[in-house]
């Protein structure tokens, strides 16, 4: 798995060109909104118009499971969605993750994002994990994946993140060109381990 982190902006914003829903408690006063949409890091990102994304609750699931359960047999999983549906439900009920789930008309869902908090001991900040982001096959190239992406970069700008940080597979090609077409940039610096049970 390489790492990739967020890299240096460029001039189109997919916030422009998507619709994106945020919960009430998640709305800025309209000052902090207009210098977030211009903060600079943003990356180039363009969507598709007519993109709905909101945050993701205990009222999505029936939404979201069947995504996730698609997510997970991408990567070899067996499809359980009773299982699917307990592990995300614990995710939003512990408040353990942030979902951002995209629609392309009010009842499709067409894709969605996960991700977790981290934190940054360096720069004292926080750092979410871009651990998941599944869209449909028949939508895919239709710019959901980068609206995603796009709204999982707001988050992190309106939580006063350091940024975002995620992994992909060293083959799957397809996403590593959408992340660095966003913006990001692959971690050369470090290597990463794991130790997984």
């Amino acid at each position: 798995m390489s790492g990739i982190i967020t890299q240096e902006p460029r001039e189109y914003r997919v916030a422009d060109l998507v619709e994106v829903h945020h919960d009430k408690q998640e709305r800025e006063p309209k000052e902090n909104a207009a210098n977030n949409r211009a903060h600079p890091c943003e990356p180039y990102c363009v969507g598709m118009a007519g993109i709905q994304i909101v945050r993701g609750s205990i009222k999505d699931l029936d939404d979201l499971v069947p995504l996730f359960d698609d997510y997970r047999q991408f990567y070899g999983q067996r499809s359980d969605l009773t299982v699917a549906r307990v592990f995300l439900g614990d995710r939003i009920e512990r408040d353990e993750s942030v979902i951002f789930l995209a629609y392309a008309t009010p009842h499709v869902p067409v894709g969605f994002t996960q991700l977790y908090p981290s934190f940054s001991s360096v720069s004292l900040k926080r750092l979410w994990i871009l651990n998941d982001l599944f869209v449909r096959a028949d939508v895919r190239r239709g710019g959901v994946g980068r609206a995603l992406l796009e709204r999982a970069r707001q988050h992190a700008v309106e939580t006063g993140a350091k940024g975002l940080v995620l992994s992909t597979g060293v083959m799957n090609k397809p996403a590593q060109t959408l992340y660095e077409s966003c913006g990001w940039l692959r971690d050369d610096e470090f290597s990463q381990y794991h130790l997984f049970f």
